[in-house]
């Protein structure tokens, strides 16, 4: 800020992973997805590169708009102070902690990964991580399987028969006790786990030859600071509820 490096700074990194040729697709409709999932719906009609650059500026742009809104709202507060001695106390009584003139410094780290491209199905994630001047950080992973054949987005109906959500709660929940070395649900609850026995399947998931691997990010069934909730399902434990001639039924009887 105010070109002083001994000021609050905002500090952005991007890794951006996407496809620039496609053997049996759009390549412009798989890049759209790529785009999508990691920088919003706002920016699928830019090229790829135009994306990266519009988000990391707006990114700037948001830092400098929020500091200017909490300096006018310091100078607000200390004319206040000026004119009413007691008004800090009733602002520190209201809010809980002492004043502070500062603004704080922001940083996200934004990256893609490809997990699986074979078969003609292609499974990414994007991390994001960053702090917004908070004591906790925030950290998430959003993930991607798309069918190479048609150019979309692989949904859970398309991989399961109906009904496949409380077969899939049972395997979670095996799965979370099998992990943790303990033995039932209370148990799990005593480690930071919660409403486990309401776990649902939630969209956020990755496809490769060996099962299907389910993310639960920070806040989902656990308390936040226990890490995202890596969830891996094998195929012998989902045949019974995949549905039939689908590509990801034909992956797994390889």
């Amino acid at each position: 800020m105010d070109n002083d490096t001994t000021q609050p700074f905002c500090k952005i990194t991007v890794r951006f992973v996407y496809p620039k040729t496609a053997a049996k697709s759009d390549v412009n409709q798989l890049q759209q997805v790529f785009i999508e999932n990691m920088f919003g719906y706002s920016y699928i009609n830019f090229s790829p590169r135009e994306a990266l650059e519009h988000y990391i500026a707006n990114y700037i742009d948001n830092y400098q708009n929020d500091a200017k809104t909490f300096n006018k709202n310091v100078s607000d507060m200390k004319l206040m102070g000026t004119l009413m001695p007691d008004y800090s106390d009733e602002w520190e009584n209201v809010h809980g902690d002492t004043l502070s003139y500062t603004f704080y410094s922001y940083y996200e780290t934004l990256s893609d990964t490809i997990y699986f491209n074979k078969y003609n199905i292609l499974s990414f994630q994007v991390r994001q991580t960053g702090n917004k001047g908070g004591e906790t950080p925030f950290e998430s992973y959003k993930n991607c399987v798309i069918n190479l054949k048609t150019g979309k987005i692989l949904t859970e109906n398309d991989l399961f028969k109906p009904g496949y959500e409380k077969q899939l709660q049972l395997l979670f929940i095996s799965s979370l006790i099998n992990q943790n070395s303990v033995k039932t649900i209370d148990d799990l609850e005593d480690l930071g786990y919660f409403s486990i026995e309401e776990i649902m399947p939630n969209k956020n998931f990755l496809v490769d030859d060996k099962g299907i691997t389910y993310v639960f990010n920070k806040g989902e069934y656990a308390a936040y600071p226990l890490n995202a909730q890596v969830i891996f399902l094998p195929y012998d434990a989902l045949r019974p509820i995949l549905k039939e001639n689908t590509i990801v039924s034909k992956l797994a009887a390889r």
